[in-house]
């Protein structure tokens, strides 16, 4: 799953078309070097200008480089092993687990981070010695 940056959170069609895109790596149609951009001072715009041939590209787009961060949670990893002692969490023994086949697991309702996706389950092993965690 992603965690929002924050700067996705007010996303909508109409500002994604103002958002720089993948840019890619150009190559001369002459002689298949790669292109680099430079700025034509003069005309006050980029231009991508091979350095083997001199071939020269007016670029596009005024992006040459996007840096897009997103965060991998393991959503799993944050839960507290302890849970099984809770005595107000429910207890199911149709979900064995998966690692050491104990019957009893605590199980609790919770919604993902990714906004792709709805409510989980999310299971912990009642065996101390195993306390695996798991969702299905």
């Amino acid at each position: 799953s992603t965690q929002s940056t924050g700067e996705d959170d007010d996303w909508t069609p109409e500002l994604n078309d103002r958002r720089p895109q993948f840019v890619g790596i150009k190559f001369c149609p002459e002689c298949n070097n790669m292109l680099y951009p430079r700025e034509d001072k003069q005309e006050k715009r980029l231009m991508y200008q091979c350095q083997n041939c001199e071939h020269v590209d007016t670029a596009d787009n005024n992006c040459i480089y996007v840096n897009k961060i997103t965060h991998e949670i393991d959503e799993l990893q944050t839960i507290v092993g302890d849970v099984i002692t809770d005595p107000t969490l429910p207890r199911t023994q149709d979900h064995p687990c998966p690692r050491c086949s104990q019957c009893l697991a605590v199980f609790f309702q919770a919604q993902s981070s990714a906004a792709d996706q709805g409510m989980r389950l999310y299971y912990v092993c009642c065996n101390q010695q195993c306390n695996y965690k798991w969702t299905e």
